[in-house]
């Protein structure tokens, strides 16, 4: 005689960046499983891999893209998908380094939401007729830096993947189409001012927030923001 099956509950949520709902399951054992054994190797790669591999599972749109994804979209719908598998209330602890006491505090998942600049705009005009247009780092993006590269080369690497269009007078050229040698020819060219709000663009990508505020025993008010899943301590 067969075993029963079970049957599992289908939430929505949205993907940050493409403002679309898609509809999703909690994961199982057999997704903890994935995430245990990344934890144990407790490398970055290893831990995005199975994170990846536990939003296929659970993403139950079929036209569901993980490789697209922004990478502030994979952080915060793995941190959605935690709080409907296993408890959207987690603790954590931070060491005060005023007083050097730790402190113990909870965090209500479903309040954790992506913070967004205003004034950023994927839009960086060079001058009056040329310009480019930005995209967001994706997961694809991240996974391709090489193992070995120096902070040099993932930077250069990051910009190059992250332009999309370059735009004159009478034409938009599609970068990735572009041989690289000539992407970079056209970087280095840059004046340092364009370069800057280059770097600006990736200094105000969206990410998640949260922040604690508390009173530590010397009686003074202090803040702890939170911006990455490391911060959370989700894993498990």
């Amino acid at each position: 005689m067969a075993l029963p099956k079970i049957d599992t509950p289908i939430f929505e949520m949205t993907i940050p960046s493409q403002d679309k709902v898609v509809k999703f399951r909690p994961f199982l054992v057999k997704e903890e499983k994935i995430l245990l054994i990344a934890q144990q190797s407790d490398t970055d790669r290893d831990i995005i891999l199975a994170i990846k591999q536990i939003l296929n599972n659970c993403i139950l749109d079929a036209d569901f893209d993980v490789d697209s994804l922004a990478t502030f979209d994979l952080e915060y719908m793995f941190l959605k998908l935690r709080a409907r598998s296993v408890n959207n209330v987690i603790e954590v602890s931070y060491r005060d380094l005023e007083d050097d006491k730790v402190y113990t505090f909870e965090i209500d998942l479903d309040e954790v939401e992506i913070q967004k600049t205003e004034t950023q705009s994927n839009k960086i005009k060079i001058n009056d007729e040329i310009g480019m247009i930005m995209k967001y780092p994706s997961v694809q993006t991240i996974n391709n830096i090489p193992e070995n590269a120096t902070g040099t080369d993932v930077v250069e690497y990051l910009v190059r993947s992250c332009i999309d269009k370059i735009y004159d007078e009478d034409n938009v050229y599609i970068v990735a189409e572009e041989p690289e040698a000539e992407v970079q020819a056209f970087i280095d060219n840059l004046d340092v001012e364009t370069y800057d709000k280059i770097r600006q663009f990736f200094s105000d990508l969206p990410k998640m927030y949260h922040k604690i505020e508390y009173k530590n025993s010397l009686g003074n008010e202090r803040s702890i923001e939170l911006t990455s899943l490391r911060d959370f301590f989700t894993w498990g």
